[in-house]
């Protein structure tokens, strides 16, 4: 509240009063168990949570954002006993194609995963895609848009690659210099130049799971988590 006191020598003076807050009771932080349960719920479910060890780690935070994205929940990556218990009603993702390997990245729903030749789909991240915007590179100005379509893994380098719009960390080219990569920075909506960035923890293996010639789809179509709501051919 503003309070506004009229002195002699018409000088007025502005006195802030500040009203005690109520104290907030902080709440109680995760324990092991509920780390745990969540862990390897989540990694049952596909999501790449490296080691299921109980730890809350990085990987475990972008699994459980991985997984709120998927199912259009608030995206805050913290262990709950609410997520706890919508992993538990969860089912698994659909991929958009079947019967042989490939990589699917759903720009719509902002993941990654990989699907095997019977439509398992596993190590599900979270990405950040282009968003959109208007940059300019080598006088070239054009819009920061990730291309949506079927491609291969080109060509990849190991380590990092450093570019004029920044550092890629094991690159995985799928149309010019469009890259799956790592990067530290991977916010929960659309940054990027154009690239596909994966969180730092699962670009190297996430490289060598995709040898050259592994198909890469990218699209914006969500699909439906549960089997029951596939739909039908």
């Amino acid at each position: 509240m503003i309070v506004l006191t009229v002195l002699s020598g018409a000088t007025a003076m502005v006195q802030k009063t500040r009203h005690p807050r109520a104290s907030q009771p902080r709440p109680e932080p995760p324990s092991a168990e509920a780390i745990l349960a969540v862990e390897k719920r989540l990694s049952d479910l596909g999501y790449w949570t490296g080691p299921v060890d109980g730890k809350t780690d990085p990987a475990l935070r972008h699994a459980l954002i991985a997984f709120q994205k998927a199912t259009g929940r608030k995206t805050t990556g913290l262990v709950s006993e609410e997520e706890l218990t919508a992993l538990n009603a969860a089912e698994k993702l659909l991929p958009l194609e079947t019967g042989y390997s490939h990589v699917e990245v759903d720009l719509s729903r902002q993941l990654l995963f990989l699907v095997d030749a019977a439509g398992t789909v596993s190590k599900i991240l979270p990405v950040s895609s282009g968003n959109g915007k208007l940059f300019t590179e080598d006088g070239w100005t054009r819009r920061a848009v990730t291309p949506t379509g079927r491609f291969k893994v080109q060509r990849k380098l190991i380590g990092w690659r450093k570019s004029p719009l920044g550092e890629l960390y094991y690159p995985n080219y799928i149309l010019s210099g469009v890259a799956i990569h790592g990067n530290p920075a991977v916010p929960v909506r659309p940054a990027s130049h154009g690239c596909i960035r994966i969180p730092m923890f699962a670009a190297k293996d996430f490289s060598e799971l995709t040898p050259v010639g592994t198909v890469v789809l990218v699209y914006e179509k969500s699909l439906p988590t549960r089997p029951d709501q596939a739909p039908k051919p």
